[in-house]
């Protein structure tokens, strides 16, 4: 049964990077609560698919092309989102960028600000007249979108894993500055994620490390998204919530333990 949030109904709820995967995902499950949804992303032909969606299925949505990175554009979404709808309730920063993945040794400054720019600049950048908003309204709430990378390693992801580091911590301390205005700030952390449906040999090859089996979809980062969103995480901030399938309650991955699962017992044999 999918839980409905009565407390989300008529929120104007702002979704970064929402032109595809995650992004689009949370932007069509909160417009399925009766949310108004702004759909920002760079991929103007994707935000059109993601309104489409949303409008096709009942919803309402507006377009938002716009660099997270870039103040002007960000401004000019906020702008355009209080001219639309007179207000801001939620925001979503899922916007971010991986690639190109290099090695540290070939990785250059270019790299590293491009990539920094986006994924935590953004997110301050969003966030910043977005709370001012939230807070004249009474309160808000802002979710960030961290990764497994802000506590353990990937090889040849510096500046990815930096600056997912960076927003646990800007999440923990804009919990803080933030709360006594009313607006609560959380994380998601999203596991292994098939965000470019890439087919069943990905996902298995995939799965084989991860606790529950699977890779996820991003469908999986809808609930613990509109939870956070809704009055029934009101006493909840400055937190990060983990969907990913068990990856980082293990020690070590499935193909390196000491008894991996394809050694466990058998179903017919309990």
């Amino acid at each position: 049964m999918t839980t409905t949030y009565d407390s989300l109904r008529d929120k104007v709820v702002i979704v970064t990077g929402a032109g595809k995967g995650i992004g689009r995902a949370i932007a069509e499950r909160f417009a399925g609560q009766g949310c108004k949804l702004v759909v920002n992303d760079i991929d103007e032909p994707g935000i059109a698919e993601t309104v489409a969606a949303i409008e096709a299925a009942g919803g309402t949505a507006m377009a938002a092309v716009a660099d997270v990175s870039n103040s002007g554009q960000v401004n000019a979404m906020i702008d355009a989102t209080m001219e639309a709808y007179g207000r801001i309730d939620v925001v979503v920063n899922n916007a971010g960028i991986v690639s190109p993945m290099l090695h540290f040794f070939d990785a250059d400054e270019k790299w590293w600000r491009r990539i920094v720019d986006v994924n935590l600049t953004g997110h301050f950048l969003v966030s910043h007249p977005a709370a001012r908003i939230m807070a004249k309204q009474g309160g808000g709430c802002i979710i960030n979108m961290s990764s497994g990378g802000a506590t353990r390693a990937h090889r040849a992801f510096t500046a990815y894993d930096a600056t997912k580091g960076g927003i646990e911590a800007l999440t923990r301390a804009m919990a803080i500055d933030l709360a006594g205005y009313g607006i609560r700030v959380n994380a998601l952390m999203p596991g292994s994620i098939d965000t470019n449906s890439q087919g069943e040999d990905y996902r298995k090859k995939s799965g084989v490390n991860i606790p529950l089996g699977h890779v996820g979809e991003p469908a999986d980062m809808t609930g613990a998204a509109l939870f956070l969103a809704s009055d029934d995480a009101s006493y909840i901030t400055g937190d990060v919530i983990k969907v990913d399938g068990g990856m980082l309650a293990q020690q070590r991955s499935a193909t390196v333990d000491i008894r991996p699962p394809s050694d466990f017992p058998k179903v017919e044999d309990l």
